[in-house]
């Protein structure tokens, strides 16, 4: 009778097993050839754009670095699948929804995506990058805030820019960018588990458009989060997209001088933010995770690799600023962040590798 039983459970964990799998490839891979495919017609426009300038156009990206191939970019985006999985597999999160909406709302951003792409190359080609600062914005952000940062349209600063967004990021990404976010999760997990999640607090600096939020809310439905971010036309797009969750606050705010108190929170987080500030700002925003994170808290930082994390990379990096206005990539790609940390008082306890970007794990001392 006990071998029948374990033959059973065994049976019943290996169809679990499958069940799971099948509905994450379920959901992963449609949005993946939609994003990659997304990918592939604006290389193919970038190229057309340049026959037709001639030799007027800006000169091709250029380094001595090494540079990944196309194989190796599809290899290592399966490995970042295969952990989100496992992740999923360890019960650390559900199966992810990744909530990019309904067929006539992915079009809709699809077209707005692609608008913007000729006045994206036409600031590229002029370097263009200050039309957000200007006499209705100045003064009431930071002024390395006020840029177009990636040549994109109205920066940070509208509605429009907002619903383009994460388009912009999944295509850039080739459609892994929410899988990377999620890779922040099992972090926070270590922290959380066998807590009572009403009891803890979690704050997301420079939150943007809520996605990584709602990662964090389709795990603990009952954590209480705030999200704070400079931008409101983002902070009214994460509404939307935030919706159905409770226990969530979203505030206008700045990292390096946040509105909480000492000791505030459990769990810091900070996703694709680091590289866009400026060296003076990224310590001071440090300082200030360390000074709202409670004894024992951990922050936690998502972003770019860095040169010497994979060496195969370093070409890839070296050019993105080069294609991208991104004015505080190579402070950033050169920054000690264990350094940096340990002067901000919080303690530097590993990195990981996701695709083409990295988790930075800091606490702050019990």
């Amino acid at each position: 009778m006990t071998q029948i039983n374990n033959s059973t459970g065994h049976s019943q964990t290996a169809l679990a097993r499958a069940t799971t799998r099948a509905i994450y490839v379920a959901r992963q891979l449609p949005r993946l050839a939609w994003y990659v495919g997304h990918g592939r017609v604006m290389g193919r426009l970038a190229e057309r754009a340049s026959e037709i300038e001639g030799t007027s156009g800006r000169p091709p990206s250029r380094t001595d670095a090494p540079v990944p191939t196309r194989a190796r970019l599809y290899e290592d985006m399966a490995a970042l699948f295969r952990r989100d999985l496992m992740n999923v597999e360890r019960g650390i999160y559900p199966i992810p929804s990744d909530r990019d909406g309904s067929l006539l709302t992915l079009i809709r951003r699809s077209g707005l995506f692609f608008e913007d792409l000729p006045r994206v190359h036409l600031r590229r080609k002029a370097n263009a990058h200050d039309e957000v600062f200007n006499e209705h914005t100045r003064g009431k952000r930071p002024r390395y805030y006020l840029q177009n940062f990636h040549f994109q349209t109205d920066g940070w600063m509208s509605e429009e820019s907002a619903e383009r967004y994460e388009m912009q990021v999944e295509v850039l990404f080739n459609g892994t960018a929410n899988a990377i976010r999620r890779q922040a999760l099992p972090a926070m997990h270590e922290v959380l588990a066998s807590r009572d999640q009403r009891r803890c607090s979690v704050l997301d600096v420079g939150c943007g458009t809520g996605r990584f939020l709602d990662f964090v809310k389709q795990a603990w439905p009952r954590l209480p989060c705030i999200g704070i971010d400079m931008s409101e036309a983002y902070l009214r797009e994460a509404r939307g997209h935030l919706t159905p969750r409770s226990w969530l606050k979203l505030l206008v705010a700045k990292g390096e001088a946040m509105p909480f108190p000492d000791a505030s929170f459990d769990v810091v987080t900070n996703v694709f933010m680091f590289h866009e500030l400026p060296p003076k700002v990224r310590r001071a925003v440090l300082k200030e995770f360390a000074r709202v994170l409670k004894p024992g808290g951990r922050a936690i930082l998502v972003d770019s690799l860095q040169y010497g994390d994979v060496p195969d990379y370093d070409g890839l990096l070296e050019t993105f600023p080069q294609n991208f206005h991104e004015p505080y990539y190579r402070s950033y790609l050169g920054e000690n962040f264990v350094q940096i940390a340990t002067r901000s008082g919080l303690t530097h306890v590993r990195d990981e590798r996701a695709f083409v970007s990295k988790v930075i794990v800091l606490d702050k001392p019990a």
